[in-house]
């Protein structure tokens, strides 16, 4: 490179990037923060979707984030103390959609943005509280080189059992006519024989996340009268086990599905620090 094209290089770059900026910063993300649980909560679009991002005050190195897959806010414990220790806690809301083809697919934009826009981690950590469940596990089905570790909570993984369940004769929990109807519009499916014989439930896909060694933690109670237990969290665990996947539980002797989440959440926090510390 000759003097006189550094010198013009260089003008360029004083032109295009701002003082005290680099080319390769992140966006800050968009609107007037609001707070939450005491941290900058970002409400925004990215694109049609709506997103939230709360901020922690000291993010830590490689900017990780934990993406809730339904209900932001709700039994949030484990939440707010991931925030504390330095991760980005990130939503998208694609409601009604179960974690259906469509709705990996909009994921898709969403981490697209908040791993390249934003500059958070390329790998994140996915929080899976009972519907939430079916999200988060048909994403780190679909995209394994692009999910941390994944924690569940009493969380669906099979939608014969929910919304399913003893309506349709499906499963042994309560089950929801309404929500199996929705379920059948998000997936596409014309007839309850077309959605029975589904073979990308999370129950019957984890292989691709055992290939990558992906983490699982279970939290759930093993009187779940709305999403059993034996039919969801503890069919994936003896699964996962088999295959030789990452996986450890904490079962909740005697509680229903309500409430969510543990007294002591330390062991969530450490379960995500872990799994950081071993992509490093």
């Amino acid at each position: 490179m000759t003097a006189r094209t550094s010198l013009v290089l260089a003008a360029f770059l004083t032109f295009v990037v701002p003082h005290g900026a680099r080319a390769a910063d992140p966006k800050p993300f968009p609107g007037t923060p609001t707070k939450w649980n005491g941290f900058a909560k970002h409400d925004f679009k990215v694109g049609e979707l709506a997103a939230t991002v709360v901020v922690p005050e000291k993010p830590l190195p490689g900017r990780p984030w934990v993406w809730r897959g339904e209900f932001f806010g709700a039994f949030a414990d484990c939440d707010v103390a991931l925030v504390k220790a330095g991760w980005h806690l990130a939503y998208v809301r694609v409601p009604d959609l179960f974690g259906s083809p469509k709705a990996v697919k909009q994921w898709g934009a969403f981490h697209a943005a908040m791993s390249t826009d934003y500059g958070l981690h390329a790998k994140p950590g996915l929080i899976g509280l009972s519907r939430g469940g079916l999200y988060c596990m048909n994403w780190a089905a679909a995209h394994p080189d692009k999910t941390l570790a994944v924690y569940l909570d009493n969380a669906v993984c099979d939608f014969k059992s929910w919304p399913g369940g003893t309506p349709k004769k499906l499963g042994t929990g309560k089950g929801s006519e309404a929500e199996w109807k929705k379920l059948l519009a998000a997936y596409d499916f014309k007839s309850d024989a077309e959605a029975t014989p589904y073979k990308l439930n999370p129950v019957d896909n984890l292989k691709p996340l055992a290939k990558a060694k992906i983490p699982l933690l279970l939290v759930y109670g093993d009187k779940d009268t709305v999403v059993p237990h034996a039919e969801n969290s503890e069919l994936v665990f003896d699964r996962y086990k088999e295959l030789g996947g990452p996986v450890e539980r904490v079962v909740k002797p005697g509680q229903d599905h309500h409430p969510h989440g543990l007294t002591d959440v330390a062991p969530v926090v450490k379960f995500f620090a872990a799994a950081l510390e071993q992509k490093k």
